[in-house]
């Protein structure tokens, strides 16, 4: 486990109203570091199509935290992203941190671009989302069934919370610069498997159902999800879960020296709340 180091101030959290993003801000808030929250509305302005808005958020920040919205997958994004990298280091920039996707081709080519320019960049490199489930997920669950187009694949979900402690513990610690640290659960789950995690700490039926990928897409049309939303997600279940990612690290241990949550505790919290009881 790195060592504290001084603590860098202010840090500009890029996404900070996101999943990862918002843990973020509360993790370096918890540890007394200013922190700038950028985002399209907020008070720090921040677009990621338009560089204008970049300086300004970036002046006299000590630290940044990438989270590249909707994903690194998205064409253009790598080279986005190490343009921000590379505007931060010619601010002074002391210490970045990228969120990226693990077995995205597009995400590690933004890896490395970034850590071209900025080589003391850390990269998390993060397995599927626990919460996902509690989020984008949320009223597949509600409803008692999951269908995906993922078939008996095994994917070692992660903890939300253990990504950003990480990111944080890299923004302010010493020992993590250059570093690629890949962050997984502790155990290896099918969509099935998590399913019935889920049914267990609910206490209620909710079953995993395993759809034609031509079906699911033609699902999101019908809501109404725009094209290339639709595309992303077709690529991350027909391609990045498609078997790759099968294998559990220690990313998180090594980073933080205690080990991941595990998917069971993630949802016996998310059921205590009532999130996934039955909507009448």
């Amino acid at each position: 486990m790195p060592s504290t180091s001084s603590l860098i101030s202010p840090v500009l959290v890029t996404g900070a109203t996101g999943k990862t993003g918002t843990r973020v801000v509360s993790g370096l808030a918890a540890r007394a570091i200013a922190v700038r929250a950028a985002s399209r509305s907020g008070a720090v302005p921040f677009h990621w199509d338009d560089p204008s808005t970049w300086a300004p958020a970036l002046d006299g920040a000590e630290g940044l935290s990438i989270a590249y919205a909707p994903d690194l997958a998205i064409t253009g994004a790598a080279e986005t992203v190490a343009a921000l990298a590379r505007a931060a280091t010619e601010a002074g920039v002391r210490r970045i941190v990228l969120l990226s996707g693990r077995g995205e081709d597009e995400a590690q080519r933004a890896e490395r671009l970034v850590q071209a320019e900025a080589p003391q960049a850390t990269v998390v490199r993060s397995a599927f989302f626990a919460q996902n489930f509690s989020g984008v997920f949320l009223e597949d669950v509600r409803a008692g069934e999951l269908a995906l187009p993922v078939g008996d694949v095994p994917e070692p979900f992660v903890d939300a919370d253990d990504v950003a402690d990480v990111m944080v513990a890299a923004l302010t610690e010493d020992g993590h610069e250059g570093l690629v640290h890949e962050v997984t659960g502790p155990r290896l789950l099918t969509f099935a498997d998590a399913a019935a995690e889920i049914a267990r700490a609910a206490g209620r039926d909710v079953r995993y159902v395993r759809v034609p990928a031509e079906d699911y897409a033609a699902g999101l049309a019908a809501a109404g999800v725009p094209a290339d939303v639709a595309e992303l997600l077709r690529y991350l279940f027909t391609e990045v879960l498609d078997g790759r990612n099968a294998t559990v690290t220690d990313g998180v241990e090594r980073a933080l020296g205690r080990p991941p949550r595990d998917f069971a505790a993630y949802a016996d919290a998310v059921a205590r709340t009532g999130a996934w009881a039955v909507r009448r």
